[in-house]
């Protein structure tokens, strides 16, 4: 059993929602709720095993990290949002499309951020952007994806196909090396495995739109 988008897209909406918020701000300022192992378990998986397998493997990292831990689970996962995506001196591992976009990029500012801007702008949305953050990072994309669906949901017209290329020109497209930079700073971390959720959810999205 897979995802059927139309009738699933109130909840996928909602799903991309979060995950985009999370990549937007650390656990402190986002919801602590999400570092509890109960969470990750009753997570929804929308019938998808691979989603279910990384939803798993997230709530058995926060239970680990709650027993290991120096100070507590929610400080833990801040203080590695805030070396991996903030710095100083620079974030450990750049949130945004551009620097995935070609090789040795270390402008966060480009083709990526135009098109994204564009993208938001026909949909009829604005950046409110009070972290100063481009358009191209991934937490954005996945709140824009998270805005398709709920559309979906409320009943506009919104077309599978569109949805699916959008995953592929923008999200799908770099999610698996913004995870390898991750790893390659927080090896194991929570933003590893939170990003095993996404890569997850946006593959089997994909699949079902396509």
């Amino acid at each position: 059993m897979g995802i059927v988008i139309e009738e699933q897209a109130a909840g996928l909406g909602e799903v991309f929602a979060f995950l985009g918020n999370s990549l937007m701000k650390p656990p402190t300022q986002e919801g602590s709720w999400a570092i509890e192992e109960g969470f990750w378990e009753e997570f929804p998986d929308f019938g998808d095993a691979e989603v279910r397998q990384a939803a798993s493997a997230l709530a058995a990292f926060v239970r680990e990290l709650a027993d290991s831990c120096d100070i507590d689970p929610v400080t833990d996962a801040s203080v590695e949002y805030a070396r991996l995506f903030i710095g100083p001196p620079k974030p450990a591992a750049a949130p945004w499309e551009t620097m995935y976009r070609a090789e040795g990029t270390n402008v966060g500012f480009g083709a990526a951020t135009y098109e994204m801007r564009e993208v938001l702008s026909a949909a009829g949305l604005q950046l409110e952007n009070q972290n100063n953050q481009y358009e191209d990072h991934m937490g954005i994309e996945l709140l824009y994806l998270s805005v398709l669906l709920e559309r979906m949901a409320e009943g506009e017209r919104v077309d599978p196909a569109q949805i699916a290329d959008f995953i592929d020109a923008h999200p799908g497209g770099w999610i698996d090396g913004f995870r390898r930079a991750v790893s390659a700073s927080a090896p194991g971390g929570y933003y590893e495995h939170l990003l095993g959720v996404a890569a997850a959810l946006l593959a089997a999205v994909r699949r079902a739109a396509a």
